[in-house]
Formats: structure tokens, C-alpha cells, sequence
């Protein structure tokens, strides 16, 4: 399993790079995020673009990926900014459409990797076209602003409703690697990162995003330093998922039966607590 951790700060990212991260995750959207996500809990970055080549200067190993706004009048301006910066792979959100992608892969132009998060019912409804485009190099699964536009109560229940594996399976078949959402660490989470690894493991899963409890909303690495033993957790999880690879075919079933049943638990208290409020 690959990670990628969210930041914009050189010196963070120089520390998990060092601690075996894949890709340093630079967060520029901003458009219409706060009026999809402003009152949940969830966390909105407020990366800068002249931090790509910042932190591009200062990592060894992990690759830098910059997720852009979407598309949008300056789309155009906003891609050639972040690929002069660096950028080793962008990723565009809250698209609709197959030709929203392959206008983005033609203005990329083969200088980055191109990394679509479906997030969208009309991604995931096209996802089987976009993967057959050339100019994609991986796609991630974006489980949050996705559950939002299907309306449903917890994010998890993309897993737990079948959703996730019909799109694991699409990529799977078209040959294209992909990540789904993000990770908590091994023992925390609605619900556990030990459960949710399962599912990673078992739909092929190579990429996922490091959640608030790796990185503890720390704004300094000795603040980071302070609150997580990052390298120790990161041990714990690759060391789970290398478990998990070697389960038998029964041992795959009763984890995907725990961890639905665990994350429908979760989906009908969030629905009791909405109505009740």
C-alpha cells in the first residue's frame, strides 16, 4: 500500500517523505468546497501554489501530487502554474463528465500524470470510458463528496453498498492503478483503519490518503513529532496489510462481512442522530 499525506509545508514533507510516503498531496481546491463540506467536519486546506516547487526541492523519493480547483475559467492558467511549479501529478476534482477529463489530459499534455478523483455520480456513472483515456495515469475514488451527491449517511456505505467494487473492478480490467478515500490509523475511526485496510486489500487497492489522525492538524513538523510517532504507525499498517494479503478465501469473506456490518451500524446512528435533530 502506497500513501499519500496532505500538506504544503517543506519541512513536513520532507519528514514523511523520509518516512516512506509515496506522494506528498498539495491541496489547492477551493472552489465550492465550503458550500459542499462547510458544516461537517470535515478539513478544507488552504494550501499555496509557490509551496509546490518548495516542497518538489526538498523530497527524495515521494512524488508530488497537486489537486487543482475545478474546471473553471482559469483552469487553463491554474495547470500550466502548477506544472512550471513541479507538480509530478494533478489531480481534478468534482468533474461530471468523460470530456471534462480529456480536455484536462489535453491541456496537461503528457507533463504530469493525471489522476481523476470521482467524486461525482456522473464520474462514477462514466467510469468505465475514463479510464480508457490515454492521458489517465491512476484514479482515486473519492469516498466523502461522492456519499454527499448520492445523499447517503456515512461515506463508507460506497463500500458497504457495493459501489466500490463495481468501480475497483472497472479499473482493475481497464489495467489502471487506483486508491480509495483515506485511512485512519490501525485502532481509531468510526470505523477502524484495521477494517477498512481489509477492504483495500481485497478490491486491489494501491493508494490511500493518510486521514486527520496521522496527521494530527499539525501546522509544524516538532508539532507533528509531538502528537504522532508517524513512522511507528506506518510500520503498524504495512505490517497489517501484508497479513492481509495472505488470508484465505474465508478469511476474505468474514472481514468484508465484519466491516459491512460495522459501517451500516455507523450509517443507521448518523440517520437516527440527523432525525432526532
Amino acid at each position: 500500500m502506497k500513501y499519500l499525506y496532505i500538506t504544503d509545508c517543506p519541512e513536513i514533507a520532507k519528514y514523511v517523505d523520509q518516512c516512506g510516503v509515496g506522494r506528498i498531496f498539495i491541496d489547492l481546491e477551493l472552489l465550492g468546497k465550503v458550500d459542499r463540506q462547510g458544516d461537517r467536519d470535515t478539513v478544507i486546506s488552504h494550501h499555496r501554489v509557490e509551496n509546490i516547487s518548495r516542497v518538489k526541492q526538498v523530497v527524495n523519493q515521494a512524488e508530488v501530487l497537486v489537486r487543482v480547483n475545478p474546471l473553471n475559467p482559469n483552469s487553463a492558467e491554474e495547470i500550466e502554474q502548477v506544472i512550471e511549479q513541479g507538480a509530478d501529478a494533478l489531480m481534478l476534482p468534482m468533474f461530471r463528465s468523460v470530456e471534462e477529463i480529456e480536455w484536462f489530459c489535453d491541456r496537461v499534455n503528457s507533463r504530469a500524470q493525471v489522476v481523476p478523483l470521482v467524486e461525482t455520480v456522473g464520474a462514477m456513472d462514466q467510469l468505465d470510458q475514463i479510464v480508457q483515456l490515454p492521458g489517465v495515469s491512476q484514479v482515486h475514488i473519492g469516498l466523502n463528496d461522492l456519499h454527499l451527491d448520492l445523499e447517503l449517511n456515512f461515506m463508507f456505505e460506497l463500500m458497504s453498498n457495493g459501489m466500490v467494487e463495481e468501480m475497483a473492478a472497472i479499473c482493475r480490467e481497464a489495467n489502471v492503478p487506483f486508491g480509495i478515500g483515506g485511512i485512519s490509523t490501525m485502532d481509531t475511526g468510526l470505523v477502524s483503519g484495521r477494517l477498512v485496510l481489509s477492504e483495500h486489500a481485497r478490491l486491489g487497492s494501491e493508494w490511500v490518503i493518510l486521514s486527520r489522525s496521522f496527521h494530527q492538524l499539525a501546522h509544524s513538523l516538532q508539532e507533528l513529532q509531538e502528537k504522532i510517532d508517524l513512522p511507528l504507525e506506518l510500520e503498524k499498517v504495512d505490517q497489517h496489510f501484508a497479513e492481509l494479503l495472505k488470508r484465505s478465501d474465508f478469511e476474505i469473506e468474514q472481514d468484508k462481512q465484519t466491516l459491512y456490518h460495522a459501517i451500516n451500524q455507523v450509517a443507521r446512528d448518523e440517520l437516527s442522530e440527523r432525525n432526532a435533530s
